[in-house]
């Protein structure tokens, strides 16, 4: 069986797996193709590939003559019909990719979608989205220090005292809870906000203070994300939140719906409140963000609140991303891989069916049904 590795747009920074990742595939007799400069971004050469058994190939090459396909983002159309009949395994977002869901399943594609695997216990080593927001939330911070044109910590001095920073975390999943660790290792005042009152202890653990609103709709089943909540849980929230925001310095926000678009939870008044030289960073920018004025993958003035855009952070830290990516890759490479090393898709697992968007020529999974 031969399993192939795709160099990702320019855009992306990442790649599937590193070389230290491909002896673990060649000791069970996978031969790993890798597309040309595939790693070099993420600082893994094509010899280094090579000293892990790798073959470098083309990408026509590598598509062509894989059983099983490695791309964190989509092929092209016409790459996906190279791969007809074969499996592909990435990050697709098929909730918001619904066509061209449709059209891989008409030519054949068997693809498992990683972001949608069920969020269990048993999932949690393979589960990239947490791996890849505990990046983002630690870079969240540290690309908010670097555009606060003033000091995080508290600082006294002979020259005077600086009064700490004040920062706001709207959200409390996996980014949220390492951007409070960050910021408060950076010597912030931290404030938190989420819907669900069971991360109220992780939080206070901390060090952050949790902001509560009561009444919130159960967020359990979720899989960490939010949930849509009542007209009047939102307007006490909305007023809860205006009141913290008036007083930070620094938001940084997280707040996803799986297949809809991100909830405002930052409005345009709230934004005018805030003082000049505050800065807000908006994770949710990929899928429409938590502020009515965010621009994915941009960075704005808006009445003198810096803005920033940006779904990706955890592509400005490829090596690692790429590295925890891959041990997630390789964790659910077991489940559809014998000892043996043959493909073997065992559709009574639930973690194999769960993340399978399409197979044999259809479209098979419920919630994109």
């Amino acid at each position: 069986m031969t399993i192939g590795v795709l160099k990702e747009p320019a855009h992306e920074t990442r790649v599937s797996l590193l070389a230290e990742a491909i002896a673990t595939l060649t000791k069970k007799g996978i031969t790993v193709m890798v597309e040309s400069g595939a790693g070099e971004k993420a600082f893994c050469s094509n010899s280094d590939y090579e000293k892990a058994g790798a073959r470098i190939k083309s990408r026509h090459e590598v598509a062509e003559s894989s059983d099983i396909t490695l791309s964190i983002h989509q092929p092209s159309p016409s790459e996906i019909n190279t791969l007809k009949s074969k499996v592909i395994i990435g990050v697709f977002q098929p909730l918001f990719n619904v066509d061209e869901m449709k059209s891989w399943a008409v030519s054949g594609v068997t693809a498992f979608s990683l972001d949608m695997l069920p969020r269990t216990t048993r999932a949690q080593a393979m589960d990239v989205l947490s791996s890849q927001a505990n990046i983002a939330g630690y870079k969240a911070v540290l690309t908010a220090a670097n555009s606060y044109g003033r000091y995080f910590p508290m600082f006294m001095t002979a020259a005077g005292s600086i009064a700490p920073a004040k920062l706001l975390i709207l959200g409390a999943g996996v980014a949220g809870l390492q951007a409070i660790a960050t910021a408060k290792r950076l010597g912030a005042v931290v404030e938190v906000f989420d819907t669900r009152p069971a991360v109220k202890e992780e939080v206070m653990s901390l060090g952050a203070k949790f902001v509560e609103v009561e009444g919130a709709a159960d967020a359990s089943k979720a899989g960490g994300y939010a949930v849509e909540q009542s007209e009047d849980f939102l307007q006490r929230q909305k007023a809860r939140i205006a009141e913290s925001i008036a007083k930070s310095d620094i938001v940084i926000t997280t707040a996803q719906i799986p297949g809809k678009k991100a909830p405002i939870l930052i409005t345009e008044e709230m934004i005018q409140a805030m003082r000049n030289g505050s800065v807000i960073i908006d994770l949710a920018a990929a899928t429409g963000g938590n502020t009515p004025v965010t621009k994915n993958n941009e960075t704005i003035n808006y009445n003198g609140v810096t803005i920033i855009g940006n779904s990706s952070l955890q592509s400005t830290m490829p090596s690692d991303a790429s590295k925890l990516y891959g041990k997630n890759v390789l964790n659910f490479l077991q489940l559809i891989i014998t000892k043996e090393g043959e493909i073997n898709l065992n559709w009574e697992d639930d973690l194999v069916k769960g993340s399978c968007v399409t197979h044999g020529g259809e479209i098979v999974h419920e919630r994109l049904k």
